[in-house]
């Protein structure tokens, strides 16, 4: 093998990279903090490609046929240094592994700088709390830190239904069974199934990707147990008309208020670039679900929960122009990161104004 691949995923780990890119006929690539780096070095061929996948590829998934392969996930590890969720996807060139770094410790809320008001959905004892986020905004890393809580504070069996499996628990308080798909499990759905028969009292359902998913959690929340799981959606607000699209429109006046009785919260996150060095830090907007915020979901006025959120001074319901108006105003990120991840870049413009007007103002009483 002419490429050396666990050498080179070791010093991928040294310079701090969260994803490593293989591509044939082409340089690899590191994305560190957030931006990608060529790096210079022989191009990657076909045949690296290859035994790459032969060296990483779970004995689970070599059937003889590996050569159809087009799309799998799995992980890889390497004793020592680092766990890997692996991608190989086909490409024009004939193939292309990205790998994502998955650290052994789970990290705390305040090691991963997150609210600590987060810490209040791990005290449920059912219902469904949601992180939403664009991929490699850290949902799966804030979900761990939540089931790593549960794991030290409460005695109850946590079940994890993954695509794959990323971190590793170690049993505290709790017993914690993890379950992959494709090898453990054939779905989400399915998972969801038979954990109900493994006496669970959480479950991690890795990701809500379509109606079955989506009742399935729903019923386990309604039978007593707490679901954590995440969604691909920009925003608190949009994740539930989100989810009640995948109903089909004539059930969704019902279901509104199925769902709207049953999610304890959603959590939207991203990472921005700090000041000091470009490292990443992340920008949360939280909707609780409150007495006042089912009301408006059973009602259908999900369009007059931003003004709520906006009005509330409460670590509960925080918008994502509040996140990052609250790192502006610590000095962690600067105006133009904030206007640059705004969602709502009008409002965190006039904010922003106000803040240098409230500066000018002071400076002049001096």
């Amino acid at each position: 093998m002419t490429f050396d691949l666990d050498d080179f995923l070791t010093k991928s780990q040294q310079a701090h990279a969260s994803d490593i890119h293989l591509n044939c006929n082409k340089a690899p690539i590191l994305r560190i903090n957030g931006e990608v780096y060529k790096i210079a070095t022989s191009l990657i061929t076909y045949e690296d490609i290859k035994e790459c996948l032969d060296k990483t590829l779970p004995r689970e998934y070599i059937t003889g046929q590996d050569k159809d392969l087009k799309d799998i996930d799995y992980i890889y590890e390497i004793k020592g240094v680092s766990r890997y969720r692996v991608n190989f996807c086909k490409d024009i060139y004939g193939g292309k592994l990205t790998f994502r770094t998955i650290p052994y410790k789970v990290k705390s809320l305040e090691e991963l700088q997150l609210p600590s008001y987060l810490s209040e959905y791990t005290k449920f004892n059912n219902g469904i709390v949601i992180v939403t986020g664009a991929t490699g905004s850290g949902k799966s890393t804030t979900l761990a830190s939540l089931i790593e809580i549960i794991n030290q504070t409460r005695k109850c069996h946590i079940i994890t239904i993954e695509d794959p499996v990323e971190y590793i628990y170690e049993d505290k308080k709790s017993l914690v069974t993890q379950r992959s798909l494709d090898i453990d499990v054939k779905d989400f759905k399915t998972g969801i199934k038979y954990a109900l028969r493994q006496d669970p009292d959480v479950m991690l359902v890795g990701e809500i990707r379509d109606k079955d998913t989506l009742l399935s959690a729903i019923e386990a929340a309604e039978t007593g147990h707490l679901i954590f799981s995440t969604l691909h959606t920009n925003g608190t607000i949009p994740s539930i008309d989100r989810l009640v699209g995948f109903i089909e429109e004539s059930g969704q006046e019902d279901f509104r208020t199925r769902l709207a009785n049953c999610i304890r919260a959603i959590v939207h996150q991203q990472l921005v670039p700090k000041v000091d060095g470009g490292k990443l830090t992340p920008a949360v907007e939280i909707l609780t679900f409150t007495s006042t915020v089912v009301d408006y979901v059973n009602q259908g006025k999900t369009h007059e929960l931003e003004l709520l959120m906006q009005r509330s001074k409460q670590p509960n319901l925080v918008t994502m122009n509040m996140s990052l108006y609250n790192l502006y105003e610590r000095g962690i990120i600067t105006a133009e990161t904030a206007l640059e991840h705004s969602l709502e870049k009008v409002e965190m413009n006039q904010m922003l104004k106000g803040v240098q007007r409230n500066a000018s103002q002071d400076n002049s009483i001096l």
